[in-house]
This record gives C-alpha cells, structure tokens and sequence, in this order.
C-alpha cells in the first residue's frame, strides 16, 4: 500500500492469514496485557533496554506506552482492534517517525521483547511467530544509521 505521497507504508494489522491466531495464542487479552506489562518492566530496569528507557523518557513516557502498546499490539495479533479504533489506519513507520531509531535501539527492542516472551512462558513455536512479525516491522522502522 502507497500512502498519499506514493511512498510505501506498512499497515499496523497484517492480514490473518499471515499472523494467524497470534492473539489467541498468546492468552487473549489477558496474555497481551501481561506481554506488555513485561516488556515495559525490562525497559525500566534491565540494563539491556537503557537505549529504549532514554527513548521513552524523551516521548510521552513508559506509563503512556504501556497503553498504547498494548492497544496497538491487541490489534496487530490479530485481536481487537483498540488502538485502529481511535486512531484511522494506524501506520507504524509514520507513529515512529518522531523517534530516532537505529540498528541499535531496533536490536534492543528485539532483545527486549524476546525477553518479555520468554518471561510470560510463551512456548518456543508462538515465540518464533512473534518474533517473526515483530522483526519484520522492526526492519522497516529503523530511520537512522
């Protein structure tokens, strides 16, 4: 899909044939919640995510990203769509585009969010599915070298 400038843009929800019931495997909305909340305790203390915690703390904040995370992420497993709700068409380079993202911050979120899954007990089949949608979406968000 072109955005209206013809520049290629990545939709927030990719199609359920491609995630599949990634929402569902992942416990509903209890499992995203838990998910996020996780992922957001590593960004706080562990030293692996100091790169994410500077970025955040520049933004809105880690309490705003925790709901906009999980709004955004419910939708993008292939669950209610809360964060398309509000906001028409999300797309997740143009919500990022304000962030400056280089290899380095996109590896730590990957490392981050790997941790997250491993900490909630999600099993090695749902996290390689995750971590496959999650990768491609990182790819196309780094905006700096």
């Amino acid at each position: 899909m072109l955005n209206k400038d013809g520049a290629p843009t990545f939709e927030a929800r990719p199609s359920a044939k491609r995630v599949g019931r990634l929402y569902d495997l992942v416990g509903g909305d209890d499992g995203v919640r838990d998910l996020v909340e996780t992922f957001y305790d590593i960004v706080e203390h562990e030293p692996e995510a100091r790169v994410l915690h500077i970025l955040h703390l520049r933004g809105h904040g880690i309490a705003h990203s925790r709901t906009e995370q999980f709004e955004f992420l419910s939708g993008f497993l292939g669950g209610p769509d809360f964060y398309a709700d509000r906001i028409e068409r999300p797309d997740v380079r143009k919500m990022h585009a304000h962030v400056e993202i280089d290899h380095e911050a996109r590896d730590a979120w990957l490392n981050c969010m790997s941790m997250a899954i491993d900490r909630v007990g999600l099993n090695a089949d749902v996290k390689q599915k995750l971590m496959g949608s999650f990768t491609r979406v990182a790819m196309l968000l780094r905006n700096k070298d």
